[in-house]
């Protein structure tokens, strides 16, 4: 014990430990005659010599710490102190943003629907009626796969499975990831989310669809929001129109992020087309319905008041815990 308290560092208490409490210590060969005991000495001898090493032990720990500490910066750890909080994460933003979306259109009856992130050609371009020469089945617009797969340029391979697996009625939103071959910039991700909508039933019409968004539009933004249908076209619906809202940074009056135009560009709607409902085994002649689709990036930007996409993919933690 003198020994174990004058050794003065590291190499001289490893000595000390060596010696009495190593593999050839003083300890080992005592605990080596213990034979040459008697039977009935033996069980007190050894116990004798458990105390011992038990002891000595604890004293080397006790030294190592003393070490440790006289070696450390700074005053020794106050090992009292309470211990650091977990850190506790928060919703993704884009993610409150599609909760938010999925409850609103859960209030007017909408159910949601999901599919896989890789699709193939028919689900993705053939049964949206898209032509074998359009754009958007390019390399320089469409992630491809081998053996004909792609991963999925939008939500709308949702809708063709699920008319394909019920019949009418249909009304449903499909939000999830899509994929495009993008280049990152402060508008433009190629993983972005969207959210696409279908109503398929007898007599639906496009004030049936103009009523959906604008009320959607409403609730997400307030009653204050005005909604504007403009004349397009798209290979699955016919008629089609992209629809914008007032903007809601200046009310409408024109800023930076609405560029002066006072309407915030959504995305795109309109009447599903029949070659669509011809590709599904759905009856053209007795079912009419409407699709749109919104991209849910751009409406998380601007609750939020996010300048920039590339935040939102980034996952800075200082970032995501200011929401």
């Amino acid at each position: 014990m003198a020994e174990i308290e004058a050794a003065s560092d590291r190499n001289s208490l490893e000595r000390v430990s060596n010696a009495y409490l190593g593999r050839k210590g003083l300890l080992a060969d005592h605990y080596g005659k213990l034979g040459s005991l008697e039977p009935s000495l033996r069980p007190k001898g050894g116990a004798k010599l458990n105390e011992i090493k038990k002891l000595l032990s604890e004293l080397v720990e006790i030294r190592l710490s003393q070490f440790a500490a006289a070696a450390a910066p700074g005053p020794p750890f106050d090992f009292t102190l309470p211990g650091r909080r977990s850190y506790v994460g928060r919703r993704h933003p884009l993610l409150q943003t599609v909760d938010l979306i999925v409850s609103i259109f859960r209030g007017m009856g909408f159910s949601v629907a999901s599919g896989p992130d890789i699709e193939t050609s028919f689900y993705n371009f053939d049964a949206l009626n898209t032509p074998e020469n359009h754009p958007s089945r390019d390399l320089s617009d469409t992630f491809y796969i081998e053996n004909g797969f792609l991963l999925r340029t939008h939500t709308s391979p949702v809708q063709i499975r699920t008319m394909q697996s019920q019949s009418p009625p249909v009304r449903i939103i499909a939000p999830g990831r899509c994929y495009r071959s993008d280049a990152p910039d402060a508008s433009h991700s190629p993983v972005f989310y969207q959210c696409e909508g279908l109503y398929v039933d007898e007599h639906v019409t496009f004030g049936d669809l103009k009523g959906v968004v604008i009320s959607f539009a409403r609730q997400l933004f307030g009653s204050g929001v005005d909604v504007r249908f403009r004349p397009h076209f798209f290979p699955f619906t016919e008629p089609s129109a992209e629809y914008d809202f007032s903007c809601i940074i200046c009310g409408g009056k024109g800023c930076r992020v609405c560029k002066n135009s006072g309407w915030l560009e959504i995305s795109g709607a309109g009447m599903v087309d029949p070659e669509v409902f011809k590709a599904v085994g759905y009856d053209p002649e007795k079912y009419t319905g409407f699709a749109f689709g919104m991209g849910v990036d751009r409406i998380a930007m601007l609750r939020f008041g996010i300048g920039d996409i590339r935040h939102i993919y980034e996952n800075d933690v200082r970032f995501l815990g200011q929401f």
